[in-house]
């Protein structure tokens, strides 16, 4: 049955065919552990979204709008190669978007784009490895408190933030983050070839603005979504925001315990949240 040109505006845009679809799945936040009070990115709650987003009808391509300063590099690892596996096997092209960042693990994920636009502001680049932490041992033995530890297992307890720093923790933990580098520069590698420019500090975890990395091949050009879907797939493109699965009822509950007017947070969240603000702060946002 031939549907009217007058009535087929009235249809839902996932029924109308002469109007381009194109899903937007949003990539915010710290990238790691996420926990009732702390929203972020992690392999659980980005892989619903992109399974949705991959398997809508017509889709002509899935973007993704990035602003992350990074974290895990394990979870950004994952997200990319899911999003890969995705668009190989649906056969959909992927466009990323950065907004404030894409920095470290985030800019992993943009890699997995087959096009990485972002605003001439934007933050991008960072790939490096960091790993960062207190030394509490002069203050515990200015109050007189000693530190008791036992392992089975000699590297147990390595880089223990109560003990002095030994020399051999330290050359173990750069060995992993080497390899960790590696996996990075890897990654940015086989997605961006030759594209990239040769500088001697592109893989030093520096970064730079949108376009400092337009000129350095990190990314593909300058754009926001809207402006750059319409000018692909023509002025009617819809643009399909897919939208995270709300916490449940129980979730809520637990990370969150109310007593009277006052509200109790779980010391561990908060030491997350300033982590995620300290991430920012390194990019100067």
């Amino acid at each position: 049955m031939t549907i009217p040109h007058r009535l087929r505006s009235l249809l839902p845009a996932r029924f109308r065919k002469d109007r381009p679809i194109v899903p937007v799945v949003r990539l915010s936040g710290a990238i790691g552990a996420v926990m009732p009070l702390r929203s972020g990115l992690a392999m659980a709650n980005v892989a619903p979204m992109l399974e949705r987003a991959f398997t809508t009808p017509g889709a002509k391509a899935v973007a993704l709008v990035i602003n992350s300063p990074g974290g895990s590099a394990a979870q950004s690892h994952l997200i990319f190669k899911r999003i890969r596996s995705l668009s190989e096997e649906k056969g959909v092209p992927v466009l990323a978007f950065v907004e404030d960042a894409a920095a470290s693990g985030g800019y992993m994920i943009a890699c997995a784009a087959d096009e990485i636009f972002a605003d001439p502001a934007s933050i991008v680049g960072s790939i490096g490895v960091v790993s960062s932490g207190f030394g509490f041992n002069k203050f515990i033995e200015r109050f007189g408190i000693e530190r008791r530890v036992h392992t089975a297992g000699q590297s147990k307890a390595m880089l223990d933030p109560f003990k002095p720093e030994h020399p051999e923790d330290v050359a173990r933990l750069k060995e992993l983050q080497r390899r960790v580098h590696g996996v990075f520069t890897g990654v940015v590698q086989s997605r961006r070839g030759p594209k990239l420019a040769e500088r001697d500090d592109l893989f030093s975890g520096a970064f730079w603005v949108g376009d400092e990395a337009l000129e350095l091949g990190l990314i593909d050009g300058l754009g926001d979504i809207r402006s750059v879907l319409r000018a692909r797939f023509g002025e009617k493109v819809h643009m399909r925001l897919i939208a995270p699965a709300r916490p449940n009822i129980l979730a809520r509950f637990l990370g969150r315990r109310s007593f009277g007017d006052d509200t109790l947070l779980d010391p561990a969240e908060l030491l997350g949240a300033v982590e995620e603000r300290s991430a920012w702060t390194r990019l100067g946002l």
